[in-house]
């Protein structure tokens, strides 16, 4: 047979899916967890603007007593009170019984507080504890936690997480006597041929989706590589490609990308569960028996 009538029907002979097969397996174990932490907290931050705007500001209010401090002293007085930070914007308040909320910066952290511009106290977060968290999501989804560094990481797993869609399509093709199996899952039988099935079948339903996101993903942290083929399509392109990354196109695209966001972490899990069962088992037996 021609390389292509054996990549039609019996691919699994060929050396070339043999070398992908290690790529994905190797990378799909390597970044297991980090699929794990993007794709649920990417999920999880799909409404993220609406439990903003729906989780208003604390409402505090400060006594009026003698002369409001100025921008100087009022940020001498949070020097004061976070020496190892910097001080790094200042927003006096509309009304004399409102607070100056002062933001402060150390090594690319940023914090924000109330000040009581009378007194000088500080008065605490002016964020509420749901705010606090989505920010806390939204970090750790965009930088990891770790800042530029971590956002070049994070630049790095899209693209290996590009890989393992580009190789993972080469992979599913199991043949065309057998490729309706491969888009099924039959819950009829044994866990690991389940765990197979559906391993296949969402990577197979849900590539295009894991795809968008890993290229998206690679702009997201590295826009300069994209910026001369950004022109060809318009400044619109940005905007739609933010979008189509968390599925702002109505609720009906944002509820399914709600959804669809965990199909990385469950491809990470029942591919761990298939290394485990065909590799793992056998090698600690044979160990066992040795």
């Amino acid at each position: 047979m021609t390389p292509w009538q054996e990549w039609v029907k019996h691919p699994q002979d060929l050396w070339i899916r043999r070398a992908f097969f290690q790529v994905h397996l190797w990378v799909g174990l390597g970044i297991g967890l980090y699929v794990l932490v993007i794709s649920i907290s990417g999920s999880a931050i799909i409404y993220r603007r609406e439990i903003m705007r729906s989780s208003s500001l604390k409402r505090v209010v400060v006594a009026e007593s003698g002369r409001r401090m100025s921008a100087d002293e009022l940020t001498q007085q949070a020097q004061r009170a976070y020496p190892t930070y910097e001080v790094d914007n200042i927003r006096e308040a509309q009304a004399p019984d409102e607070p100056d909320d002062v933001v402060l910066e150390r090594d690319h952290k940023r914090i924000e507080r109330l000040f009581d511009p009378y007194t000088g106290s500080d008065l605490g977060d002016p964020h509420s504890m749901t705010q606090r968290v989505v920010e806390w999501l939204v970090d750790l989804h965009d930088n990891l936690l770790a800042g530029q560094t971590g956002r070049l990481v994070n630049g790095v797993g899209s693209g290996l997480i590009t890989l393992l869609s580009i190789t993972g399509a080469v992979l599913w093709w199991p043949g065309i006597k057998n490729w309706r199996r491969s888009i099924t899952i039959d819950w009829n039988t044994s866990w690991p041929r389940v765990n197979w099935d559906l391993h296949s079948a969402i990577g197979f339903w849900c590539w295009f989706f894991v795809m968008v996101w890993g290229i998206s993903g690679i702009y997201f942290c590295f826009p300069a590589a994209f910026t001369p083929r950004i022109h060809l399509f318009g400044g619109s392109f940005l905007s739609w490609i933010a979008q189509l990354h968390m599925g702002r196109f109505g609720w009906v695209t944002q509820a399914l990308w709600t959804v669809l966001g965990l199909v990385p972490a469950v491809s990470a899990v029942t591919g761990a569960l298939m290394w485990w069962n065909r590799v793992a088992i056998k090698k600690l037996r044979g160990s066992r028996t040795a």
